[in-house]
């Protein structure tokens, strides 16, 4: 099953209200931002890390970085990495490299997600391609993805 049709269908069984839009292809998530014409601080994006033995996901805005440090000593992690390309696709094999939703939990990874993505109201983000993306309050969010949210993130000039 594609990734969005299981997205939909685990927002549907939560209650969870959403949209879905689709735009034309943008790779990275501010590209995602300007053609949602959203503010990159509503688009959530994934990095996939490896700490320690186990992989996770950090779920912050697009106009933000991880701060590695920062991420690794907030989860107590011994030794934090960027996930490489092929683990991330081996990871997520239903979604475009680059493309998997905010819901690690759908493929048991842990969520950690940047304190100011959890101020927004409403998020957006890919669901598995570089075209699709839905759009949801950030309660909902939080209670599908039962997510730890940290502080980690630093916000990059425009």
């Amino acid at each position: 099953m594609a990734v969005l049709q299981r997205l939909e269908t685990y927002l549907s069984e939560h209650n969870i209200p959403y949209t879905k839009t689709v735009h034309p292809l943008a790779f990275t998530a501010q590209e995602v931002a300007q053609a949602e014409h959203l503010s990159g601080r509503m688009i959530a994006k994934c990095v996939v890390l490896l700490a320690d033995d186990a992989y996770v996901m950090a779920v912050l805005p697009a106009d933000s970085v991880v701060d590695l440090q920062e991420l690794r000593q907030a989860i107590g992690a011994a030794h934090l990495r960027l996930a490489t390309e092929k683990e991330i696709a081996d990871l997520f094999p239903d979604c475009e490299l680059g493309a998997m939703p905010p819901f690690g939990n759908l493929y048991g990874l842990s969520v950690y997600v940047e304190n100011s993505l959890a101020q927004q109201q409403t998020i957006a983000f890919n669901a598995g391609t570089h075209r699709d993306v839905v759009h949801l309050q950030f309660a909902d969010f939080r209670r599908a993805v039962e997510p730890m949210i940290l502080p980690f993130g630093r916000r990059v000039a425009a």
